[in-house]
Formats: C-alpha cells, structure tokens, sequence
C-alpha cells in the first residue's frame, strides 16, 4: 500500500494521542473513576462499531448521585490515571464535537442503554483562530461540565460521554469515536421522559458531522445527532444541529494556555475584578455564575446551554 506525507502524518498522530473519557465530577466533586465503564484501552471507535453506543468498557458496581439541574463535569485524558494538566487531555490535530447523551435504564450496573437524548453539544468555535470543542477540553485540564437537565424523572440513567476526533475523517470511515458511559443515580427532577436514539445508528458514515474535511475550507460544522434536549420541550429526537462558527476580524494566535491544576472547573469562574476568563464559561440554562468577559473577549453562545468568553 503507498501512503502519502499526509497518510503517514496522520497514521502517527493518531497512534500518539488517543484518550479516554475517566474520571466524573459532582458538583464541583471529584468522584474520580467509581462509576466510569473505563474502556479497555484508549483506541477509537468507528461509527457503525457496536462499541460506539458505551465504548469498550464494562459495567462496574459504583454509581454517582447527582440531582436534576446539577451540573457534572466529564473528564478526558490520553493515558489510564494520567490527569496531569501538562499533558493534553486528547492531542491537538483531533480536532472535533464533544458531545453527551443519557439514557434511562433499570439499573445502571448491568443496563446496555438502548435510547439516547443529547444534553449537551460543542462543535466548531471559531475558525479565526481555528478552534474547536476539543481545544476547549484540552483548555481546561481535559474537563468539560455538563448539565443534567432540570425535569427527566428520577432513577437510574447512563451518561454517554463522546468525542469525534475529524483529523482523518475527510475519507469515509475515518471518523474517529471516543466513548465512555458513567454509570448514575438522578434524583429530583420530574416526569419528562425525552425520546432518544440508538448507538450504533444515530449516526451514518456519510453524515455531513461525520464524513468532514478538516484540512478544507468551512465557516460551519453540522455536529452529528439529534438536537439538544431543553427541558420543557418534550423533545430530545430530530435533526442534526448546525453550529456556525464565531469569526474574528481582530489579529490573533491560536494559543490556548493549559491549567496547571486539577482542580474542576466550577460554573462561577469570576474573579475578584468580576472577569471571567478567556474560555469560561459566562451564560446558558442553568448557570449560575456571575461577571463579565475579561478584555478582548466577549460572550459567545454555542448553544442554549453554554456560552463562554472567546
């Protein structure tokens, strides 16, 4: 077989970042990987694979408690116990979504998941500089926070945790699939039972999301499955999300600085002066913090759940 530069480029940066989704956080809590289905090794998933609906991993006996309307934070690093923020939590070219799922189950311990309703998307940021949701992740010491929405009924439920790495996905097939499910105990709430869809087959090979050249030229990006469910709405089912990108006429780089710490991020990330720093979180259903977007940012909405300083 002849590989061009291209091919053995991207063959190489794959084989050396790859990452799993580990550890949870509840409410600012570090549950470590009690309740994680950790899959077996941090090798992707293609998007037909029947891994793709929990990744490789196998029920465990923890479960974590959060209650409606709490927030999670889902946490992703390229090696097993690795959660050094010096080190980025998936490698730089594989750029894509980070996206989360639940499904209702009878026990969360045993149950596979067989329908899934989105709670939460991030696709393309900006393309001036290029940004995706993934260089957020990497931002924030491999954390992304998540928040469970205010009316499903209470029980048990499987939270789907999910990037879409697209640095070989302009070739069909190449899309790139890293998934875990977290195994949890939702109380609170009320009696909403949102539709879902299946794993594998929310998504197809040719879906614009999925079959995607990141090395072309876009100003948007179709981020994969069904809509975001609101709380309220009764939805959960339906058509891909088209997110546009947020394009900056001012000069910039596309320098993201990695937190030091491994400290969760919070959902109140003012500070002292009442700025919120570049890549905060600053907006969206269900966020209750409190200040303004340091200097030379501003408050972008990606969805109705997230905006953040960019």
């Amino acid at each position: 077989m002849k590989l061009n530069l291209f091919s053995i480029l991207a063959l190489a940066t794959s084989v050396a970042a790859h990452a799993t989704w580990q550890e949870l956080w509840v409410d600012g809590v570090d549950e470590g990987g009690t309740c994680d289905r950790l899959p077996i090794n941090n090798s992707p998933i293609g998007t037909t694979d029947p891994d793709v609906r929990c990744g490789t991993g196998s029920p465990v006996a923890g479960i974590c408690t959060v209650e409606a309307g709490g927030t999670v934070t889902i946490e992703m690093h390229q090696q097993p116990v690795d959660r050094s923020c010096s080190n980025e939590a998936i490698g730089g070219s594989h750029n894509g979504p980070v996206i989360a799922y639940l499904a209702k189950v009878d026990d969360a311990t045993t149950d596979p998941g067989t329908s899934w309703f989105k709670i939460f998307q991030n696709g393309l940021v900006s393309t001036n500089p290029n940004i995706w949701a993934t260089d957020v992740l990497n931002s924030n010491c491999g954390k992304q926070i998540v928040v469970i929405p205010t009316d499903i009924e209470p029980g048990d439920y499987l939270l789907r945790a999910e990037v879409i790495a697209l640095h070989v996905a302009g070739s069909l097939g190449g899309a790139q699939h890293y998934v875990s499910c977290y195994q949890l105990k939702i109380t609170g709430g009320g009696s909403a039972e949102p539709s879902g869809v299946s794993f594998p087959g929310a998504y197809s090979p040719t879906d614009p999301g999925i079959l995607f050249d990141l090395y072309g030229s876009y100003t948007t990006y179709i981020i994969p499955g069904p809509t975001v469910y609101t709380a309220g709405s009764g939805s959960g089912g339906g058509s891909p999300t088209t997110v546009t990108s947020t394009t900056k006429t001012t000069a910039t780089t596309n320098t993201i600085t990695v937190p030091t710490t491994t400290t969760a991020p919070t959902t109140t990330s003012a500070s002292g002066g009442g700025t919120l720093a570049k890549y905060s979180q600053c907006g969206g259903n269900g966020w209750t913090g409190s200040g303004t977007c340091v200097a030379g940012t501003i408050c972008t909405k990606l969805n109705d759940f997230y905006s953040q300083c960019l």
